[in-house]
């Protein structure tokens, strides 16, 4: 142990083996049953697919926008645990092969593929020079492309300056999540828009963007703030790590739980205000059948229930409470996720089924097994970032 490790309270540990192994045999478990899936029906493994693929985007890439956010604000308080956000976003290089059977499956999932479809139709017309496969794989390799490239630069400084402890370190990576932010604002808006709102391209909403950006970023850190206080429980972090410091991570949750439903609001009451049919058929065929239950348990999943969960300032401070929160909050982003997506599959219907639950089983052991393999022979906290001591001593 270094004496700057002595000095943090911080001993480097590996990782229990049977959490690989657990990680192991979840995925093998839900790898087998969504490869049956799409032998069973693979238009509708498709479509639980690419909810499984913007569910991972939103951890991944929205851990990536958190660890930009810490450098250029500067934070302090955050810098004990930026190391777990960091093991987390390394999803992101998981992502492209996520997409493969997605992208294999364009014509069962997206309308405007088929050229017979479009021709004819005005909307889908006036709209192909934007929605064609060519454009659209564009898009998709260029977005995977540089989220997976600034996750390499950030964390190769990262990790570079726990070795050397160089300074200039963290000014690097604060110039790089300064170029990262737009774009970050412009890929992940287009990235929502191109897998989730193009499955009815005769509808549109110009605040979509931003109803999947706050999803994103609760749901991100959900998984960090879950990572970081079952890893600090388990001694696996430094010492002197308090509530002061969970505070901070269930007032931003309580935050961007508010925010979501700011911006959820929003876009039903200006489509609702507005009352032109081709943009209230979005939200009329979600009131319709069992998915009008569906809609209703939305407010209360993503919003009701987390809301009072986090309410308090006590609330905010328990690590079992946040751990409980956190997991409850991971489930309604994948729920909003289903409600975005699965009606373009069955519009008279909510279709719930065990393939509805291999998706997320195979997401649960690609998440663990990902951390268990990114975060070996790795240190989980920044032991040469000049703020960390300083991120330590924080007190509220």
């Amino acid at each position: 142990m270094s004496s700057e490790e002595t000095n943090i309270g911080y001993s480097k540990k590996e990782l229990p083996g049977s959490l690989g192994k657990i990680g192991f045999a979840i995925l093998g478990i839900g790898l087998v049953v969504v490869i049956v899936s799409f032998f069973v029906d693979h238009t509708r493994a498709a479509f639980n697919n690419l909810i499984m693929l913007m569910f991972l985007t939103s951890v991944g890439v929205g851990g990536l926008f958190l660890i930009a956010l810490e450098y250029i604000a500067g934070a302090v308080w955050s810098t004990p645990f930026r190391r777990v956000i960091e093991i987390i976003t390394g999803i992101v290089i998981l992502l492209p092969v996520i997409a493969v059977p997605v992208y294999l499956n364009l014509h069962d999932l997206f309308h405007w593929t088929h050229e017979e479809v479009v021709q004819g139709d005005y909307s889908l017309e006036s709209k192909s020079g934007y929605l064609n496969v060519s454009f659209f794989t564009i898009r998709v390799v260029v977005f995977f492309a540089l989220w997976i490239l600034f996750y390499l630069l950030l964390r190769k400084n990262s990790l570079s300056q726990d070795v050397t402890g160089d300074q200039l370190l963290t000014k690097k990576n604060i110039r790089l999540s300064a170029v990262f932010m737009p774009v970050f604002a412009v890929t992940i808006t287009f990235s929502s828009i191109d897998w989730i709102m193009s499955l009815e391209p005769h509808w549109f909403s110009t605040i979509f963007g931003v109803y999947y950006f706050s999803g994103t970023v609760l749901a991100a850190l959900a998984a960090g703030t879950l990572a970081i206080i079952m890893l600090n429980e388990k001694g696996y972090l430094t010492k002197g790590l308090v509530k002061d410091h969970y505070y901070s991570l269930g007032a931003l949750l309580f935050a961007f739980t508010n925010f979501w439903a700011y911006i959820a609001f929003s876009q039903f009451l200006l489509i609702w205000y507005a009352n032109l049919p081709e943009e209230t058929f979005w939200f009329l065929q979600k009131w319709e059948g069992s998915w009008m239950i569906i809609s209703v348990g939305l407010i209360f999943v993503h919003f009701i229930v987390p809301y009072f969960g986090l309410l308090s300032q006590p609330s905010k401070m328990d690590p079992k409470r946040l751990k409980l929160m956190s997991i409850w909050i991971l489930f309604a982003h994948w729920y909003d996720l289903y409600w975005l997506v699965m009606p373009t599959f069955s519009k008279e219907e909510a279709v719930f089924g065990w393939m509805e639950v291999a998706f997320p089983i195979l997401t649960v052991g690609i998440v663990i097994l990902a951390f268990v393999i990114i975060s070996r022979k790795k240190n989980l906290i920044p032991v040469g970032d000049p703020k960390l001591k300083r991120g330590l001593d924080f007190r509220l």
